[in-house]
């Protein structure tokens, strides 16, 4: 009797980071000279390092005259590409993912290419402070599409430009407090199809009803002139309260379909806005603290860089086999995880 086998499945291939780098500012600012800048334009009479006091951040990074997003994400991209052994030329694929642009018009991602000196398929994403992991997860889909090869995701934030550094009365100040958090940052990651390892979970959640808590509501068909509206303006307070109500499903979920627990993870990196939502993140998801890589106190809350930067300064001590867990948390309302597994 004969008997037919078929033939195994061959593994199915997986998009996976082969580098990483960040790019920082060189101009440092500390929270007590942001709130002597605030106090002596405004008038206000404000506690004694409320700043610091409120949010835990000394210091923060921040782009000078000349500096873009896109000279932060061009710092990273170069950086990345030289750690991967690849030319620009290499790419064919090169995302933009940030939550700031150079201008409305076009996508950033060409400025970026034009410095580059690439040819790629260019082209931005936007999606508040986790754009950069939503990048990436772009790209991983087109990779295993079969429509790109090597992808270069970029990220550069300078929130910094939209902060009100002149506020008018005790009102406006709350209202643009969560601003004086920014920190500026470039980041980027080499995406290529891998035999193993990879990224291996991706999962989303999204609370589109909550949009209008905080942003940047200028540069819109809604706003598309005038200073008031340049302006980060927000509760962050209620930003922190939506996400608490929000809670923690899109973890949950991830580990009971994947059965890893947080021991399992070398690094979790989590979008950080100040060291009070970081403690609180921790006591809501059980996260242990040795696991995290903590940038919020000299860096600031570096919008979608934030997790990239957290990256790159881990990347280099990673064995293959290592597994990082990304959280990110961005205004909209959406709540982002990803698993990556280093090959």
């Amino acid at each position: 009797m004969h008997i037919d086998h078929a033939a195994p499945e061959p593994p199915r291939r997986r998009a996976g980071i082969t580098a990483v780098a960040s790019f920082l500012p060189g101009r440092e600012v500390t929270s007590r000279q942001m709130q002597e800048r605030i106090t002596a334009a405004s008038g206000l009479s404000l506690p004694t390092r409320v700043l610091e006091r409120v949010t835990g951040i000394a210091s923060r990074r921040v782009a000078a005259e000349g500096e873009y997003a896109s000279t932060l994400a061009v710092g990273a991209a170069r950086a990345a590409l030289h750690r991967a052994g690849l030319a620009p030329q290499d790419m064919d694929l090169l995302v933009f993912a940030s939550a700031t642009r150079d201008v409305v018009e076009p996508a950033t991602a060409h400025i970026v290419q034009a410095e580059l000196g690439s040819r790629a398929h260019a082209l931005d994403v936007t999606n508040a402070c986790n754009s950069f992991v939503n990048g990436i997860d772009a790209a991983r889909a087109m990779i295993l599409a079969g429509r790109a090869r090597r992808a270069l995701v970029v990220t550069g934030e300078t929130p910094s430009r939209a902060v009100r550094h002149t506020p008018v009365g005790l009102d406006q100040f709350r209202d643009g407090f969560a601003g004086y958090t920014f920190g500026d940052a470039g980041a980027a990651v080499v995406l290529e199809a891998v035999d193993r390892g990879g990224i291996v979970d991706v999962d989303t959640e999204t609370h589109s009803e909550h949009w209008s808590v905080g942003g940047i509501f200028g540069g819109g068909s809604r706003h598309p002139r005038g200073d008031e509206h340049t302006y980060f303006h927000g509760d962050g307070s209620e930003l922190r309260e939506v996400f608490e109500k929000v809670g923690t499903s899109v973890l949950d979920r991830m580990r009971q379909r994947t059965g890893l627990a947080w021991d399992d993870f070398r690094h979790i990196l989590v979008h950080q806005v100040t060291m009070p939502y970081l403690e609180r993140f921790m006591e809501l998801t059980g996260v242990p603290r040795d696991r995290l890589v903590v940038t919020v106190p000299e860096l600031g809350n570096m919008a979608s860089a934030t997790l990239g930067v957290q990256l790159d300064r881990v990347h280099e001590g990673l064995r293959t086999g290592d597994r990082v867990l990304f959280v990110g948390l961005g205004g909209g309302v959406s709540i982002m995880t990803m698993v990556w597994e280093k090959a």
